[in-house]
C-alpha cells in the first residue's frame, strides 16, 4: 500500500479549518472526498499542521495510503481536479519514504503574519491581512520579540484552550520587518501551540502602538497566565508557509512529543 506525500496551497477562509468538523466544510474533509471520487476509496489525509478557521497556507504537507498504486502525476491531475472549485490546490505528490508522517516527522515548520499598516483598508488583499490603521513602531516590536526567542514556557502565549500537556516549546526564529505598507512577522519552531503565533502578533501590535514596552512583555511570559498577554490576532492575516523534513528521528528533541501545531 503506497503512501503519498502532498504539497496543498489553499485559502482558509471559507473552511473551519484544516480537520474534518461536523459544523463546516474543511481543508482536510475536501481533500478526502477529492480523493473518493478519484479512487472510490475512503482515506484519511493527514496534515503537518492543523490550521484553524480562516488560516492560509502555501506549504502546507500532507500524506495519505491508497490501496491501489496510482501514478503520482495521475494522483496529482485528479486531485486538482475534483478540488474545484474549492480554492485548495495540490502542487506536488510524491511517493513518501519509508516511516514518512506528515505531522510527526516535520522537524520545522515556518508561519507568517501579514499587517497591512495603512489608514486604508485592503481592497486586493482583503481577507488575507489584518489591516492596523495605526503606525505601528517597527523598531519597538522587534526589540520585544527578541524576548520571546528561544526556550520558554509559553503558558501566557497559548489558548486557554490548547490540549498540549506542555507549554514549553523552542522558538527558532521571530522576526519583524516592513515590506512598503505591510509589517510581516515570521516565526519558526518545530512546533507551536494553539494560537500561538497569533498571541505573539496581537501581543507585539500592543508595543508597537506604544500601549506596552519589551518590559510588559519579559512580565506576560514570565507570567504563564493567559490573562497576562496581549490579544489574538485575527486568523486572516496569518499563513503556513512551509514545513521542513529532515532524518526520520530527528523529531526526539524538546517539543518532538506533542507537535500540535494548532494555529
Amino acid at each position: 500500500m503506497p503512501r503519498y506525500k502532498i504539497s496543498v496551497e489553499y485559502d482558509g477562509g471559507p473552511f473551519v479549518g484544516w480537520q474534518r468538523q461536523d459544523t463546516g466544510p474543511s481543508i482536510q474533509a475536501s481533500l478526502e472526498d477529492a480523493l473518493f471520487a478519484f479512487t472510490h476509496e475512503r482515506v484519511h489525509v493527514r496534515g503537518a499542521g492543523r490550521t484553524d478557521s480562516g488560516v492560509h497556507a502555501r506549504g502546507q504537507v500532507a500524506h495519505f495510503d491508497l490501496v491501489a498504486d496510482k501514478p503520482v502525476e495521475e494522483v496529482r491531475g485528479a486531485l486538482n481536479y475534483y478540488l474545484k472549485p474549492n480554492p485548495i490546490a495540490v502542487p506536488t505528490v510524491e511517493i513518501a519514504p519509508p516511516g514518512f508522517h506528515a505531522r510527526f516527522s516535520a522537524n520545522y515548520r515556518r508561519y507568517r503574519y501579514r499587517i497591512l499598516n495603512r489608514r486604508t483598508r485592503a481592497g486586493i488583499d482583503a481577507g488575507f491581512v489584518w489591516h492596523v490603521p495605526v503606525a505601528l513602531d517597527l523598531d519597538r516590536m522587534a526589540d520585544a520579540a527578541s524576548v520571546l526567542i528561544g526556550h520558554h514556557d509559553f503558558n501566557s502565549f497559548r489558548s486557554v484552550s490548547c490540549q498540549a500537556k506542555s507549554a514549553v516549546r523552542t522558538l527558532e526564529m521571530l522576526s519583524v520587518r516592513r515590506d512598503e505598507e505591510e509589517i510581516l512577522v515570521d516565526v519558526g519552531a518545530r512546533s507551536f501551540l494553539h494560537n500561538q503565533v497569533r498571541i505573539l502578533v496581537g501581543t507585539l501590535a500592543l508595543v508597537g502602538r506604544g500601549q506596552w514596552s519589551r518590559r510588559d512583555v519579559e512580565e506576560a511570559l514570565a507570567a504563564r497566565d493567559r490573562a497576562r498577554a496581549g490579544p489574538t490576532a485575527p486568523p486572516l492575516g496569518l499563513c503556513l508557509m512551509e514545513v521542513r523534513y529532515g532524518a526520520l528521528d530527528a523529531g526526539k528533541g524538546d517539543d518532538a512529543e506533542e507537535p500540535v501545531d494548532d494555529e
